[in-house]
């Protein structure tokens, strides 16, 4: 399976191509990570575009079975979120377009995946990325290791079967017979 992971951004957009192996072999592997950058000076419009594009030809060139954007996380800043929510937008349209299963993970379940708690720092997320992927070196930028993280943790999903809370019934009694 391979995993397509986004950490949306207008400036940066981190991005992560996982592939998870043999589930035998428990593994997984890093087959690219980036980020897709815009000009700070350019319309919010041009800059979506640039996103929408990148995050298209990443669908094209690697094919991924799914695609996990980091949900929005509510900034003290009001712009600061909305204007992530256009981004995470046009994230969500690619891989619409692409019929991808769209996978929306808010950042404290993606750390809580990968580093085993919500309120893991940056460092400690690029750490364990690092670790988990068997790399030489960690991640760079910090934004793409978001989108690596972001695909582990949706691949990690993948793998975990899923339990229905609703109660088993009793056995049944059985009679002994003289």
């Amino acid at each position: 399976m391979i995993v397509l992971g986004i950490d949306p951004g207008t400036a940066n957009t981190g991005y992560g191509v996982v592939r998870g192996d043999d589930a035998r072999l428990g593994g997984a592997s890093l087959v690219e990570c980036g980020v897709i950058r815009t000009r700070p000076r350019d319309p919010l419009a041009s800059r979506l575009h640039e996103i929408f594009e990148g995050v298209s030809e990443l669908i094209a060139r690697h094919q991924p079975d799914a695609l996990c954007v980091e949900d929005v996380f509510y900034a003290k800043n009001v712009r600061t979120t909305v204007v992530l929510g256009h981004a995470r937008g046009v994230v969500l349209l690619a891989g619409a377009r692409a019929n991808l299963t769209v996978h929306e993970l808010p950042p404290a379940e993606i750390k809580k995946a990968v580093v085993g708690t919500g309120a893991a720092t940056k460092e400690q997320v690029q750490f364990m990325v690092t670790r988990l992927l068997r790399l030489k070196s960690v991640p760079q930028p910090a934004d793409a290791a978001d989108g690596v993280a972001a695909a582990l943790a949706c691949l990690m999903a993948v793998r975990v079967p899923q339990f229905s809370m609703t109660p088993l019934s009793p056995p049944p009694t059985r009679v002994a017979r003289a």
